[in-house]
C-alpha cells in the first residue's frame, strides 16, 4: 500500500491519488468513442428536459393556455391573494389556520430577528444553536407526547436525512405508492432496499410483510397522515397493528395533517384516536399550519440523538433562522389556545366538499378536510379550467404530470380557517357557472 502524503488542498485522511484510468476501465460510452475522441456535453438548450419544456410552452401558446408555474403573487398568502393586479379568492396556499400575518406571529418573528439576527450563520452542530430551537422542539414533542423533537432547516430534505442516518444495506423502506416526493427522493440515495405498496391497501402491505419481512433487519413503513394530492388519509390503526406484529418502524408524514386533523389539530393520532407514542417517527413541516419553513422530527430521545450526530441535513446544513422558529412556535401556541380555528377549517372544508359533490365533480378519495381535489383527467383540460376559474375570481392550482399519475390531473383546493362562508359559496357558484370544467 502506498504511503499517504499531504498535498495542498487535499486532506491527509484521503487515500493516495489513484493510478490513471486504464482504457479497459473507461465507461462504455468513452470506449465506443475511441481512445482519442473528445466527447462534449450538450448545451443546455439541447438538453432533453429543456426541449420537453420548450415544446410544452409552444403548445400552451398555440392553445392560448398560460404557464401556471412560478407566478408572482402580489399579496400575503392567505384566503385572498392578488395576481396581475386582481384580487382573487385564494385556494392555492396552505395557510390552514389563517395565521400567516397574525400579529402575535409577526411580533415573535420581529423580536427574534432583533435579538438573534436573520441568520444563525452556522450549522447547529458548530455555532447555530439558539434557545428558540430547543423551545420549538420541546413544544412539538409535547404535541406528540414524544420524548424529544428535532428541527431541520429544509422540510423536503428532512426525511432523506432521517433515512440516511438510520438505514443500511440490510434494511428496507416500505412506503405508500402516493408518498410525497421528499420521501421518494430521500430514499433513492440510501443504501437499502425500497418498495411501495398500493395506496392505503393494508392487505397489500401485510402480504409483503408476511412473505419478505425475515429477509431484512430493519423495516421502516412510511405513510402520510393526510395525502397532499388526494386529500385522504391513512388507516393509522391498521398500520400500527402491522408494524407491531412484524417488528417494524412506522414513520408518519404530518405535513398536511398538523392543524387540520383531529378535534384540536394535533393531527393523525388525534383523528384516529390512537396513542401517538405508538408511532416511532413523526415527521412534519412548519410551512403549512405553522406558517414558517423547515421540517421537524419527533420521537424517542435515542432517535433524536442518532439524528443529531448523523443526519446530513442537520449536521452539514445551516441552522433554521431564529425568526422562523419563533414564528412557528408562536403559531403552534395559537393553534393550541384557539381550537376554534381548527373547527372553522374543518367546517369550511366540509361545506366545499359537499357542495362540489352536489355538482357531480370527481373528488376522488378525498376526506374533505383541508384538501379537496377536483379530478379532471387531462392536462390541457385542467389548465384551461384553472384559467377559466381565475377569470371568474377563483385562484386554484392545476396539478399535472408528474405531480400526479397520467390522466389524473386535477385542480387542488386548499381550504383555510380564514375563508369566510361567502368565499366558499362564491367558489361553488363559480364552479356551477363554469361547469363542465373538462
Amino acid at each position: 500500500m502506498k504511503p499517504m502524503m499531504e498535498r495542498p488542498g487535499r486532506s491527509f485522511l484521503m487515500d493516495a491519488e489513484p493510478e490513471p484510468t486504464a482504457p479497459a476501465a473507461r465507461p462504455p460510452r468513452l470506449r465506443a468513442l475511441g481512445a482519442h475522441a473528445r466527447p462534449r456535453s450538450l448545451p443546455f438548450d439541447q438538453h432533453p428536459t429543456f426541449r420537453e419544456l420548450h415544446a410544452a410552452r409552444q403548445l400552451g401558446m398555440q392553445t392560448g393556455l398560460r404557464d401556471p408555474h412560478y407566478r408572482t403573487h402580489e399579496a400575503r398568502a392567505g384566503a385572498h391573494t392578488r395576481l396581475d393586479g386582481r384580487e382573487l379568492i385564494n385556494f392555492a396556499s396552505y395557510d390552514y389556520l389563517g395565521l400567516n400575518g397574525h400579529p402575535e406571529v409577526l411580533t415573535a418573528h420581529a423580536d427574534a430577528a432583533a435579538l438573534y439576527g436573520t441568520s444563525v450563520s452556522g450549522s447547529r452542530l458548530t455555532s447555530g444553536e439558539r434557545p428558540v430551537h430547543a423551545a420549538l422542539e420541546a413544544a412539538l414533542a409535547d404535541l406528540y407526547e414524544a420524548e424529544a423533537g428535532l428541527l431541520f432547516v429544509s422540510g423536503h430534505a428532512t426525511p432523506g436525512s432521517v433515512l440516511h442516518a438510520l438505514l443500511g444495506p440490510r434494511d428496507l423502506i416500505l412506503h405508500d405508492e402516493l408518498i410525497h416526493n421528499c420521501v421518494v427522493v430521500g430514499a433513492e440515495g440510501v443504501r437499502c432496499q425500497r418498495k411501495s405498496y398500493r395506496h392505503n391497501d393494508m392487505e397489500d402491505l401485510e402480504r409483503y410483510m408476511v412473505r419478505h419481512r425475515d429477509q431484512f433487519e430493519n423495516v421502516l413503513i412510511i405513510t402520510e397522515g393526510l395525502f397532499s394530492m388526494d386529500g385522504d388519509g391513512c388507516d393509522l390503526r391498521a398500520l400500527i397493528d402491522i408494524k407491531e406484529r412484524h417488528g417494524a418502524w412506522l414513520m408518519v408524514d404530518e405535513a398536511h395533517a398538523l392543524g387540520v386533523m383531529g378535534a384540536t389539530g394535533k393531527g393523525s393520532a388525534e383523528h384516529a384516536g390512537v396513542d401517538p407514542r405508538r408511532i416511532d417517527i413523526w415527521f412534519g413541516t412548519l410551512s403549512k399550519a405553522l406558517v414558517g419553513c423547515g421540517g421537524y422530527i419527533c420521537g424517542s430521545r435515542a432517535l433524536t440523538d442518532i439524528l443529531r450526530a448523523r443526519a446530513p441535513g442537520l449536521v452539514y446544513s445551516v441552522g433554521m433562522p431564529a425568526p422562523v422558529a419563533a414564528a412557528a412556535l408562536s403559531a403552534l401556541g395559537i393553534m393550541r389556545r384557539e381550537p376554534q380555528r381548527v373547527q372553522a377549517l374543518q367546517a369550511r372544508s366540509r361545506d366545499l366538499w359537499e357542495g362540489m359533490r352536489a355538482l357531480g365533480l370527481d373528488l376522488g378519495t378525498s376526506w374533505g378536510v383541508g384538501i379537496v381535489p377536483v379530478i379532471l383527467g387531462g392536462d390541457l383540460a385542467t389548465l384551461a379550467a384553472s384559467q377559466r376559474l381565475e377569470a371568474l375570481g377563483i385562484n386554484t392550482f392545476p396539478v399535472l404530470q408528474p405531480g400526479v399519475p397520467a390522466n389524473s390531473a386535477r385542480l387542488r383546493f386548499f381550504v383555510s380557517a380564514a375563508h369566510a362562508s361567502a368565499d366558499i359559496e362564491r367558489a361553488l357558484e363559480v364552479l356551477r357557472v363554469a361547469a363542465p370544467l373538462s
